[in-house]
């Protein structure tokens, strides 16, 4: 796999559901394959683990599976494991797993990545987390 001019590989994991992404991002360690499998469990597909390829098109931001990675996660304590995997998702929402949300209703964020403007919500320790990023994939969230 090539990149595009434009692309960039970053050190994140991306799902995807029904074509719409989450870009999870933060340092190792951080949870993002975690919660990666949280929304795997719940019918949610990989895009990739670690390592995602960004790219824009159409003013959306694109994330892919990075070179050698396609069908991998890996789960800490088990090991890596086989993952039903997308070529490419378009990012709605990203995940700051650096930073931990303390507001109840936070503001609405945004983070911009390639130019493009992305929603991002911090990390929660609600169990209702994964949950949430899920919902939020499906119906959006309410301005």
């Amino acid at each position: 796999m090539s990149l595009n001019e434009g692309s960039s590989i970053i050190h994140a994991t991306a799902v995807s559901l029904n074509g719409r992404g989450v870009l999870i991002m933060g340092p190792s360690g951080s949870g993002k394959s975690g919660l990666a499998l949280e929304l795997m469990g719940y019918g949610a597909d990989l895009v990739s683990d670690d390592r995602v390829v960004l790219e824009t098109r159409d003013q959306s931001l694109i994330a892919r599976t990075a070179p050698n990675l396609h069908g991998m996660i890996e789960a800490r304590g088990i090991g890596i494991l086989n993952a039903v995997t997308v070529d490419s998702s378009q990012i709605v929402l990203a995940v700051d797993m650096n930073q931990t949300e303390t507001d109840r209703l936070p503001p609405h964020r945004s983070v911009v990545l390639l130019d493009v403007t992305v929603p991002v919500v911090h990390k929660s320790a609600q169990p209702s987390f994964a949950a949430a990023i899920l919902q939020y994939l499906k119906q959006g969230r309410k301005e």
